[in-house]
């Protein structure tokens, strides 16, 4: 059905299924009686009315003389253009607009008039789409009027232009905004921090860097600093390795962002928490790649933090090296490492002095107290030992309980085993009981719930000395305190997350285990200390540490040499001389002359028990060989107790030899 007073233009529309509905549906119908199209509920492409009121040809024309003005026109003409500006709802410009690209574009003859109805909707959607809104920025405000402006001229190039312009400042509004978000994120993560959640800030610092929009790379690898940061801590101070793993991985993806020649202080700055977060892991993983790293990590760092430009920063770079290099040593047989450790613990304290930096000062002495005392564990004498103690106690006059708790604590458990070592080595147990009281001190500070791994350490160590004491005391009252202290340190020292430190504390257990069940008639102890030494073998392994393990296959050739006395048959003292075999490949004379005088005396008292089951006196004679190269040893290294054990070992090995000359 036509509307009256209309010329009727039919145009075949061939192979049509939609393709003008699509191109008109913009929510605003152009209707029949305009210039639009006409169509049934049941369509075929002969049912599609385009209507224009204008005869196809004298559209043609219109296009065809798209160049002329208005006034260069035909009369007709004019009333054409008049007919199509008043159907299609558009202006002169317009309209000579959508001519002049349907001209371009030269459609079919029999699409002219979609394509005009098509342009028509295409306008009016423009200047709809193109009104301002209430949150429009200002200046993007202005914009869209501008292009209005040109949409209503004609004039797509303008408009172009000023969308153009318009995505700009969306696109810096958006980049604003993301920014703000990464922002808010970020100080999300600073309220976690107000209530000491690491793990939680560093999820939050992720996100924010996540939000940061390319071309900003600065602000993004700022936020996986503090993210590195917060892993840091988390792992430091709650034992959590993965955290500690994270950071290391977004330290070295960090570092690959940086350029050392344009940055080289934030370089050498991220190097060094790099070191710093690989030293921490390292200490606490079996093997030693960690550590090896994080030397590297601080050697690197050196380079760049040179004594001439920023003598501060390198000796605390220095320092950091020699806690690596000191940690490498406690692992490996000689003493290598440790001299490189103390060395730059010393250059380190020339620039770090007390007068200019007293907190730094006493951390290095701290330091070099440790690298100290560890050295003096494996030499003769007690020099080192009493210089470590002298470098704890320096470090204590500035790391006030009051001032510095935490640090305080540290140092108060170091001084502990140095004065637990020292006390190991002379006859009367004032030192041991001065190690005991500053282990004591140290765990007021270092609590189970705050720092549960430091706590664990400390208990181990009080063990330590509780162990010693015990074993020069006739009750065992002290013996007991130790094992509770091993057993509560293992609660957190456990083999998936410290294998190393629940190695070392499964040895000591078997040591305090050892001593209670040689002062038992049963055996019961005794095999609950085998089976402690075995564990600590499982992961204390001679490829990891081989020192260490020396000193549990030590441990565990002692107990079995007791639980051999106790039995009639020689299958436990074979195997403890074949332990205390396999100790001498690593506790060597020239490495460890103190543990290799007491793994070559041990052995002689086995060998003493079996030449006697055995009624072979060339036995016994080795043993008692044994037993007195032990003794001058220890006495030349001014070991008292032990050059005193023995020589009443020798007493007996004189007095076995004697009954097997004499025949029983």
């Amino acid at each position: 059905m036509t509307k009256p007073g209309h010329l009727i233009l039919v145009l075949a529309v061939i192979g049509w299924v939609g393709t003008v509905s699509d191109a008109v549906a913009f929510g605003d119908s152009i209707s029949a009686d305009r210039c639009s199209v006409a169509a049934g509920e049941n369509l075929s492409n002969k049912d599609i009315q385009i209507v224009c009121g204008i005869p196809p040809e004298l559209v043609e024309k219109l296009i065809k003389d798209k160049t002329l003005s208005l006034k260069e026109r035909t009369q007709e003409q004019k009333e054409l253009l008049a007919l199509l500006r008043g159907k299609l709802s558009l202006n002169e410009q317009q309209v000579a607009q959508a001519l002049e690209t349907v001209g371009k574009e030269a459609p079919a003859p029999e699409r002219i008039g979609e394509k005009l109805i098509e342009i028509a909707g295409q306008y009016k959607r423009l200047q709809e789409d193109l009104k301002t809104r209430p949150d429009d920025d200002p200046t993007i405000a202005a914009k869209k009027e501008q292009a209005r402006e040109a949409i209503k001229n004609a004039d797509l190039d303008a408009a172009d232009r000023l969308l153009d312009e318009i995505i700009t400042a969306e696109d810096a509004a958006l980049t604003r905004r993301a920014l703000q978000a990464a922002e808010t994120i970020a100080q999300k993560a600073d309220v976690a921090l107000l209530r000491l959640k690491y793990s939680e800030a560093a999820d939050l610092f992720a996100r924010a860097a996540k939000r940061v929009p390319d071309g900003h790379a600065e602000v993004q690898t700022g936020y996986w600093k503090r993210q590195a940061f917060v892993l840091y801590q988390q792992g430091d101070e709650h034992g959590d390795n993965g955290a500690l793993a994270e950071a290391i991985r977004l330290r070295r993806k960090i570092l690959d962002r940086l350029d050392r020649r344009a940055q080289g202080d934030d370089w050498a700055a991220t190097q060094n928490n790099l070191g710093n977060a690989l030293h921490t892991l390292g200490e606490r993983e079996s093997g030693t790649a960690r550590l090896e790293d994080a030397v590297e990590a601080y050697r690197v760092v050196l380079e760049e933090w040179t004594r001439e430009r920023v003598p501060l920063d390198w000796a605390a770079a220095k320092m950091k090296l020699g806690n690596a290099l000191s940690t490498l040593g406690q692992r490996e047989g000689g003493t290598a490492r440790l001299e490189e450790a103390v060395e730059a613990y010393r250059v380190a304290l020339e620039e770090r002095t007390r007068e200019r930096v007293p907190l730094d000062w006493a951390a290095t002495q701290n330091n070099l107290g440790i690298a100290l005392q560890t050295l003096g564990e494996r030499e003769g004498g007690t020099a080192r030992l009493e210089e470590a103690v002298e470098a704890y106690r320096a470090a204590l006059e500035e790391r006030t309980r009051e001032r510095f708790p935490l640090d305080w604590a540290a140092t108060q458990n170091n001084l502990g085993i140095a004065l637990q070592t020292l006390g190991e080595r002379e006859r009367g147990t004032a030192r041991l009981e001065e190690a005991v009281e500053a282990y004591r001190a140290a765990l007021e500070e270092r609590t189970r719930k705050r720092f549960p791994l430091d706590w664990a350490t400390t208990q181990n160590n009080l063990g330590n000395a509780l162990q010693t004491l015990g074993a020069r005391e006739r009750g065992t009252a002290r013996l007991e305190e130790a094992v509770e202290a091993y057993r509560v340190a293992l609660k957190e020292r456990t083999r998936e997350r410290v294998p190393l430190d629940w190695a070392a504390t499964q040895n000591n257990l078997g040591k305090a285990l050892e001593t209670l069940g040689a002062r038992e008639s049963g055996t019961a102890r005794l095999e609950e200390a085998v089976e402690a030494y075995r564990a600590g073998l499982e992961e204390g392994t001679r490829e990891r540490m081989p020192l260490q393990w020396a000193a549990a296959q030590l441990n565990l050739g002692n107990v079995l040499q007791t639980l051999g006395e106790r039995e009639s048959g020689t299958a436990r003292l074979e195997q403890a001389v074949e332990a205390y075999r396999a100790v001498s490949e690593e506790y060597t004379r020239e490495r460890v002359p103190l543990y290799w005088a007491m793994t070559l005396g041990n052995q002689g008292e086995a060998l003493g028990i079996l030449a006697e089951r055995r009624q072979n006196l060339d036995l016994a004679e080795q043993a008692l060989d044994q037993i007195e190269q032990a003794r001058a040893t220890f006495e030349a290294a001014g070991h008292t107790p032990y050059a005193a054990y023995y020589s009443k070992q020798a007493e007996l090995a004189r007095a076995r030899i004697e009954r097997l000359k004499g025949g029983g």
